[in-house]
């Protein structure tokens, strides 16, 4: 292993999900504060739509005319001067605009900091998660910062330390090693780069269900970092109101990263013993379990009971998306896979999450005020999903029977 070549990369990796980690948990109790509860499910839908728009960008123009570490430091410069000016527009009509600059600046990174990653690794099955858990480690630790030390969730400090370290690392970026174009004089098309193509050639019934369980079970997600922490705002505020309980969410929230860890590493022990559709299927029970926690939190109000809800987000994410990934790795030829793996973050990442935002946002927005519910409705919030979710679980448990081989090759049962 190359040490140095790792480091950095893994300090790359670090501040990116570091970045997304400062505002994400915290986006929702600022724009309660400042009055434009409303307008939080446009807010979060800004990410999905530009991880929609965001390959084709990459896909079409900068694959194929930038170098990969010289175009990361150009979109996080401007993502970074986007949410550093956001606080100043708080009160104007440019708050949502400078975030949407932002958001399709920062997320196509998201897949440009992976590949340039994978570009430079030699033994990328073993180095690559060794870089890529430091991601998880860099949203945890600016969310327990912020919470624990800082306790800025209802202010503009996340913004700030956000966009501050997306300057850094856009300045950084030029500091990487040198990554030509990955698809330099080749020609893309839009159906490529969307996986329409591979979608075509895979002719799998398990498959088709697999990708539609991921687009539904992602609308849990598009619920969570929206919603999740003005739900335990009120749940401070009604039960533990003169104490430092969920009085800054982002601190709680981030024990979900800290699992994310935990579960990261225990994803091959499960996955020989318990093969791809087992696994699956507690990533979305994990989901249901969550919801109907927070549905229960609502009425009981115990710390340690909801904290539960929030420490399963490791099975949550790994043992269904993450699994994901291996899965298509293990189904799908080489010659195909990336395009596979792309039409995989449009799904989930796009039009699942975005989906999520919405859903969540209209209930939110219509059984309450300033984007807040009372007690009473934040149960029956967290069970409708729950309920919702669940049925994606049976439905999947019902029409999916692929099966990947010991030896690495799919398998229909």
């Amino acid at each position: 292993m190359n040490v140095g070549l790792v480091a950095r990369l893994s300090l790359m990796m670090f501040v990116q999900y570091f970045i997304w980690g400062a505002w994400a948990p915290t986006l929702g109790n600022y724009m309660s504060l400042i009055g434009a509860g409303e307008w939080i499910p446009l807010a979060y839908a800004l990410g999905p739509i530009a991880c929609m728009i965001g390959p084709f960008f990459l896909g079409m123009v900068a694959d194929r005319f930038f170098d990969s570490e010289k175009l990361l430091g150009v979109l996080m410069l401007i993502a970074g001067a986007a949410m550093c000016a956001m606080p100043f527009a708080a009160d104007t009509d440019m708050f949502l605009p400078l975030l949407g600059l932002h958001a399709l600046c920062y997320f196509p990174t998201l897949g440009l900091t992976a590949s340039l990653a994978f570009h430079h690794l030699k033994n990328q099955e073993k180095e690559f998660p060794v870089v890529r858990v430091f991601g998880t480690i860099g949203w945890a630790t600016i969310g327990l910062f912020m919470g624990y030390v800082l306790q800025a969730d209802n202010t503009a400090t996340p913004l700030y330390i956000g966009g501050g370290a997306a300057l850094f690392l856009g300045l950084y970026s030029f500091t990487l090693p040198y990554t030509p174009p990955p698809s330099k004089g080749q020609s893309t098309t839009w159906k490529q780069i969307a996986g329409i193509d591979a979608f075509n050639a895979l002719k799998s019934k398990s498959f088709v269900v697999f990708l539609a369980a991921a687009m539904l079970i992602f609308i849990a997600f598009g619920t969570y970092f929206p919603y999740a922490p003005l739900y335990f705002t009120a749940i401070h505020e009604n039960f533990f109101d003169g104490t430092s309980l969920f009085a800054n969410p982002s601190g709680e929230m981030a024990f979900g990263q800290v699992s994310e860890i935990f579960f990261m590493l225990l994803i091959p022990f499960f996955f020989r013993r318990l093969g791809v559709k087992w696994m699956l299927l507690l990533g979305m029970l994990a989901w249901v379990a969550r919801f109907a926690i927070f549905a229960v939190g609502a009425s009981v109000g115990m710390y340690y009971f909801i904290l539960i809800g929030i420490l399963i987000h490791g099975i949550c994410y790994d043992f269904f998306f993450v699994t994901g990934q291996i899965y298509i790795d293990k189904k799908t030829a080489p010659e195909i896979r990336g395009q596979v793996q792309g039409l995989l973050v449009l799904l989930t990442q796009g039009i699942g999450f975005f989906l999520g935002t919405q859903l969540s946002g209209l209930f939110v927005n219509t059984y309450g005020t300033g984007g807040q519910l009372d007690l009473g409705g934040w149960a029956t919030f967290w069970y409708i999903f729950a309920g919702a979710t669940f049925l994606f679980s049976v439905a999947f448990v019902m029409l999916f029977n692929d099966r990947v081989a010991d030896n690495g090759e799919p398998a229909e049962t």
